[in-house]
């Protein structure tokens, strides 16, 4: 006999073996496999004459091959001396068990079976047994086909999922695979009612870029094809012969186990996408090709067509789990795609994460995947009533739902591990560039400005211009936060006083910076993006030209090393790109175009050349003060919102100049943080009552301001322990207190000579009690007989009460001496709204 033909009508069973996959797993050998090459399997027709050994004989007997669950899968081994009887369901439409021969469909004729099975193998009740719930196979998970339950299922499942990984020696280009593996499901399945798969790469009208990526696979990608042959043929041999799921996915991972991870999961895909793309290709053209309308009678399709309408919830079921498939082989080919050597060792977190889950998940991709097949050869050749209760292909999609969750959430750890990286990488190269002297400032404005040769605008011109045209320039940086009210704050005033004197004077040495508006916040909407616009349609220096040039590195860089946080900085940047100031505005409010180039040399020798009179106070205040410091007359300056002391003060300061036969001019300064309505009216009535003169209301916020920006910036010329020996600092420091409170202060001074100064109460007993020290006046000059009397009134003083409030912005000291007895103060966090200012 020639076994040739007699073995030729039903596939071989051992189309694996060609391929390398060993028979001898860690399960049993089933006894559908062959033991040798030489034996015929049990449901190959020895001669043509003799009846098939899967043929019925009669109702008592069927084929050893009936498949007992073709979606599930767990079929116990049967001996092949013994079959089981094997009855199918009844076709949709029809009331007959049993189907005459001649209508029996090709399917039945194929598998041998007399076109009935048994409710087992439909997975009616058999499902519950072999899938579960969960999708999981209860009977062969064991190494002893057992059943094991829970964590220990999972343990042991897992184990033998790693014996069948060899190496990863082997891979794909999987990108282009997947992106042609994509297209194929998406046209498949386009015109399918409740199925909405959309490619993430292809839209229905892109066919250059579906056609761009067929050529692009064919010249760059060699997919191995005979092992997707390979795969194709062991899920149909074996479904075909009532092999359980679990076993066909355990032989398919010994065909594949010389390849990666994604690729594994990919090449089974690829076998399951043929399949797949092939079955559609034929469903679609049957109305309009001869040659796919032959092919789908000889497959027996059009009654598919016929009961499509009652198939559907098994067909979305269907269509639902080959999406989660699809979504579970994109995320693990995601997670092979990030930078894992680069970035993460062996024993990384996320590496281990991935190394207990990645595995699992493949192996039940792959699974479903023969699930989903078996469906497939139920509606092309086996019979609708083949077809997996739609329940059961719901669980295993919940099951790979939930393992695509787990993957995703690995995924994105990787992510912000690689991202947080990145961002140091990046952080660090910021840090190094602005270490590091170079030929002139445009590479370190380049590092900030997202390396945009653009990246500025010309916000008095209206133009955008290059970085290059502030080369050769010290450039002073602006950075703010996206404040409506930045207009109104006295950092910006003090730099539009000072680029207006700028603009004046071109061409003089201390005009030769530019200032550039930097804008940041931590997220940007539509309406911080209409402030910024607004803000930079009012100013005159230099803006960037959109707020996305600074990157969250960059505003970070600003926050760890400049010390950024809500309040405006003026950074300095020298002409070589080294940064000579991390807050230059407060040397500009003191010394104003004296302190170009706006260095920290510049403010040490300037503080250096600088004493306490009354010069450093009233700079800048009224032009009438320098007149009287020319001419050495005594200087008064006073404040504080006690209107009764106010007028008290005034006389009795007249009347006491005019005893001592000494000029005073008297000038109201106000108080720090003024209210501003209480103020006006003060001044109005000083005028009024022609107490003495007084500073405009733009001017009192201006002295004090400037006094802020005096401890500001000789204080961190001064370390703690010379606090109470450094007399500026001390004379600050009372200013300050002095402002702090509500009563009245006095501070009096006779041309660049010492100063003496005071609270209201003992300034006001000092000059009322004139007459005790004026025998002292006499010998030693108005202003020092003054001191040494207030020196004795403060000793005899029972208490005093002195209050410091300073804006919580920059580096706040730990400790303050008091002005009055040079005591430490306590320290007290104060939340202050005013809105009347």
């Amino acid at each position: 006999m020639d076994t040739t033909k007699t073995t030729a009508a039903v596939p071989p069973q051992n189309l694996a073996s060609a391929f390398a996959v060993p028979q001898n797993l860690a399960t049993p050998t089933p006894a559908y496999a062959p033991q040798t090459l030489s034996t015929t399997p049990a449901y190959a027709p020895q001669t043509l004459s003799t009846t098939p050994a899967y043929a019925p004989q009669n109702l008592a007997t069927t084929a050893a091959i009936a498949p007992s669950n073709l979606a599930s899968g767990v079929v116990p081994h049967q001996s092949l001396t013994t079959p089981v009887i094997s009855t199918p369901q009844t076709k949709l439409g029809t009331t007959s068990a049993v189907l005459p021969k001649s209508e029996q469909s090709l399917a039945a004729r194929f598998l041998g079976s007399d076109g009935r099975s048994s409710r087992t193998s439909l997975g009616l009740d058999g499902g519950r047994r072999s899938l579960g719930v969960d999708g999981r196979s209860t009977r062969a998970l064991g190494v002893d086909g057992r059943s094991r339950g829970g964590q220990s299922d999972e343990s042991e499942l897992s184990k033998r999922i790693l014996e069948l990984h060899e190496s990863d020696e082997r891979g794909l280009a999987v990108k282009p695979v997947l992106h042609i593996i994509d297209v194929i499901f998406y046209r498949a399945t386009s015109d399918l009612p409740g199925f909405a798969l959309h490619s993430d790469n292809i839209t229905a009208t892109d066919d250059k870029a579906v056609l761009y990526s067929v050529a692009s696979l064919q010249d760059n990608v060699e997919i191995p094809a005979r092992i997707t042959s390979a795969i194709s043929c062991e899920i149909l041999s074996k479904c075909s012969a009532g092999v359980d799921v679990h076993t066909i996915t355990m032989e398919i991972l010994q065909i594949i186990k010389h390849y990666g991870w994604d690729s594994k999961v990919l090449l089974a895909l690829v076998a399951f996408a043929v399949t797949f793309g092939e079955f559609r290709l034929v469903l679609q053209l049957y109305s309009t090709n001869p040659l796919a309308k032959a092919v789908a009678l000889l497959k027996q399709l059009p009654e598919l067509l016929e009961h499509a309408g009652a198939l559907k919830p098994k067909l979305d079921a269907l269509y639902s789990l080959i999406k989660e498939i699809l979504d579970v082989t994109k995320k693990i080919v995601d997670f092979y795609d990030l930078p894992r050597n680069e970035y993460f060792s062996a024993e990384s977190p996320e590496i281990l994460a991935a190394a207990s889950h990645i595995p699992t998940a493949v192996y039940w991709t792959i699974r479903s995947i023969v699930v989903s097949s078996t469906q497939i050869l139920a509606l092309t050749g086996m019979g609708i009533e083949y077809l997996t209760e739609p329940w059961e292909l719901s669980s295993l999609a919940h099951k790979l739902n939930n393992i695509k969750g787990h993957v995703v959430d690995i995924i994105a750890r990787c992510n912000r591990f690689v991202e947080m990286q990145k961002e140091n990488e990046a952080f660090e190269f910021i840090v190094r560039t602005f270490a590091t002297t170079h030929i002139d400032n445009s590479k370190p404005l380049r590092v900030l400005f997202k390396d945009d040769p653009q990246a500025l605008y010309d916000c008095f011109g209206k133009r955008r211009i290059l970085i290059e045209d502030l080369r050769r320039k010290v450039v002073a940086l602006f950075i703010t936060d996206i404040d409506p009210e930045l207009t109104r704050g006295h950092e910006y005033a003090i730099l539009q006083q000072m680029y207006a004197e700028k603009r004046h004077n071109l061409t003089r040495s201390e005009s030769q910076y530019e200032v550039v508006w930097v804008p940041v916040t931590d997220f940007w909407t539509d309406e911080k993006y209409r402030h910024f616009e607004r803000l930079r349609d009012q100013m005159e220096w230099h803006s960037v030209h959109h707020p996305s040039i600074i990157t969250p590195v960059v505003l970070r860089f600003f926050k760890e090393k400049w010390n950024f946080y809500k309040k405006p900085l003026l950074v300095v940047m020298d002409t070589q790109g080294r940064i000579v100031h991390n807050n230059a505005i407060h040397m500009m409010c003191i010394w104003g175009s004296l302190a170009y180039p706006f260095t920290t040399n510049r403010e040490k020798l300037l503080w250096e050349e600088t004493s306490w009179t009354i010069d450093l106070l009233a700079d800048g205040l009224d032009p009438n003060v320098i007149t009287w410091i020319q001419e050495q007359r005594h200087i008064c300056l006073y404040g504080g919102e006690d209107l009764d002391w106010i007028r008290k003060f005034t006389r009795t300061a007249k009347e006491v100049a005019r005893e001592s036969g000494i000029s005073l001019e008297l000038l109201y300064v106000g108080k720090s943080k003024p209210h501003e309505k209480a103020t006006r009216n003060i001044i109005d009535t000083i005028i009024k009552e022609n107490l003495s003169r007084t500073l405009d209301w733009n001017l009192i916020w201006y002295f004090w301001v400037r006094l802020e920006s005096m401890w500001h910036s000789k204080g961190q010329l001064t370390t703690a322990e010379n606090v109470k020996n450094d007399r500026v600092m001390q004379g600050i420091i009372a200013m300050l207190s002095y402002g702090s409170s509500s009563q009245g202060w006095a501070v009096i001074s006779r041309g660049y000579g010492e100063m003496v100064k005071g609270n209201g109460e003992h300034i006001y007993k000092g000059l009322s009690e004139h007459g005790r020290w004026k025998p002292r006046e006499d010998e030693i000059g108005f202003v020092p007989a003054l001191d040494e009397y207030l020196t004795k009134i403060h000793h005899d003083a029972p208490h005093h009460c002195t209050s410091l409030i300073l804006p919580a912005t920059g580096a706040m000291p730990d400790t303050v001496a008091c002005s009055e007895c040079g005591r430490l103060m306590e320290r007290y966090t104060m939340f202050r709204c005013c809105l009347d200012y």
